[in-house]
């Protein structure tokens, strides 16, 4: 067989400039999931979960952005291989009014926003976030899903996935960035034994750390803080505790739960709405 008019071919050429691309681009995943680890694991994250968000992060990332430069290389080949101009075909006032009319200036900026988020750690694949400001009407809150330099996909609490560009938002609340806080306020009755409250709470908090089957979720047992302010039917009772990232909601109403039965055996009474009426006295 003759090599020469083989490789003469024009669709032998670009199935094996496909082929290549194919190899060069799974051979290339293995060694940027590596490269990431070993960038990952020089960093000091206080919990494997921070490594893995970071980890899964910065794989997606610079993994899309390679294949993103993989591709347009080998369709520059193949274009090559037809005889095509690039140069001619990059600089020519019908490509440059293409690349002006699908916005080229906020993808740019999307880009660049994308660029700083990764660079600054803002947020990860897995992370809860709340995304408001800037270009957006209102606020956008969910799981982060996936990250590009271009984009974040995050699904809300009812299942819907949002697309947010990466410039758009210019405040980012990330609620469960290397840990979370429980913070929740318990109303009592006037007539309870504040002390007593204070005990109690405390001790539930102890309890539900030694609980083998959530205290790897606790960091710090939720504890009483204070006394937050004297509501119309209610003594407000602060209390708080730190809690692995993403934990809070369900420590939080595992200590509701149980802070209930505590408060009934200990006659503590938690408050509810009462109007008292007082019966005007009349003269007879």
């Amino acid at each position: 067989m003759d090599l020469t008019q083989v490789f003469s071919n024009q669709i032998v050429v670009i199935i094996l400039i496909i082929a290549i691309t194919l190899i060069i681009h799974n051979f290339s995943s293995m060694f940027i999931n590596l490269l990431v680890k070993n960038i990952v694991d020089k960093h000091k994250y206080q919990s494997y979960s921070a490594r893995e968000k970071r980890h899964n992060t910065l794989f997606r990332i610079f993994n899309g952005v390679f294949s993103l430069i993989l591709w347009i290389t080998s369709l520059t080949i193949i274009l090559a291989t037809f005889d095509i101009d690039i140069s001619k075909l990059a600089t020519g006032a019908g490509f440059l009014g293409i690349i002006i009319g699908l916005g080229a200036q906020a993808t740019i900026k999307d880009i660049l926003a994308g660029t700083f988020i990764l660079a600054e750690n803002q947020y990860r694949i897995g992370d809860i976030v709340t995304l408001s400001g800037g270009s957006l009407s209102g606020e956008t809150s969910g799981v982060i899903e996936d990250i590009s330099l271009r984009i974040t996909k995050l699904r809300d609490l009812d299942g819907v996935l949002h697309t947010v560009r990466n410039g758009e938002a210019s405040v980012i609340t990330n609620r469960t960035y290397e840990y979370s806080r429980v913070v929740i306020d318990i109303g009592v009755s006037y007539d309870s034994d504040i002390n007593k409250v204070e005990k109690i709470i405390n001790k539930v908090g102890l309890e539900m750390k030694e609980d083998v089957s959530i205290n790897e979720s606790i960091r710090e047992p939720i504890k009483f803080l204070r006394v937050d302010k004297f509501a119309d039917s209610a003594i407000v009772i602060k209390v708080i505790g730190d809690v692995e990232p993403a934990e809070q909601w369900t420590i939080s109403g595992e200590f509701r739960r149980r802070i209930i039965v505590a408060f009934r055996k200990n006659d503590i009474e938690i408050a509810f709405p009462q109007i008292v009426v007082h019966k005007a006295k009349t003269d007879k």
